[in-house]
């Protein structure tokens, strides 16, 4: 029996459609002006510790059209319980990740690779099971190339070097993620 939803249909069309879209205009349906900003670093970061412009478009651009496919996904309410309760744990990991990063940003000589990389890597499984039946193996090359780009020892050490040249980044990245934390958005 052939199973036909027209429901389905759009849903597959929209995330398409938003994925060939993954303009500022775009983003800023689903993306608040700070968390573009945080973006906005990544991708300085990323674009001068590779030294490759079009691979720091192409990290960022991953993670923009990950965060809107979920944000479609939500938004069509197509995450069962069991779903649900493994987005609350993501959440509250994304959650952990931040106040880690802030922590050790805010906190000389307190920076440790291993526990960055673990907390962005452990976020990275968490999200690949939420999506797991939702989104494409190519989505989920998108999630696996943002995490294990920004989860590599080196460019976190590099990134919390204290007098190098990321740290003002880093700082712009933090002063979101605390803005994004004390108005509850993360």
């Amino acid at each position: 029996m052939e199973t036909f939803s027209s429901k389905d249909m759009a849903l597959k069309a929209q995330k398409k459609i938003l994925s060939q879209m993954a303009t500022k205009s775009v983003v800023q349906m689903f993306i608040d002006d700070t968390s573009s900003e945080i973006l906005d670093e990544l991708y300085r970061v990323s674009k001068e510790y590779t030294g490759n412009r079009s691979e720091a478009q192409k990290v960022v651009k991953d993670l923009i059209k990950v965060v809107v496919k979920i944000a479609v996904l939500f938004r069509h309410n197509r995450f069962n319980e069991q779903e649900l309760k493994l987005a609350q744990n993501f959440q509250k990991k994304l959650h952990q990740g931040a106040m880690t990063a802030i922590s050790f940003h805010e906190v000389d000589f307190t920076f440790d690779k291993a526990v960055m990389s673990a907390i962005l890597k452990e976020s990275r499984d968490m999200l690949l099971k939420l999506v797991n039946t939702h989104l494409t193996p190519k989505s989920h090359g998108r999630i696996n190339h943002v995490f294990n780009h920004y989860a590599d020892p080196e460019l976190l050490t590099q990134l919390y070097n204290p007098s190098g040249p990321l740290k003002p980044h880093l700082t712009k990245i933090c002063n979101g993620l605390n803005k994004l934390l004390e108005d509850g958005t993360l």
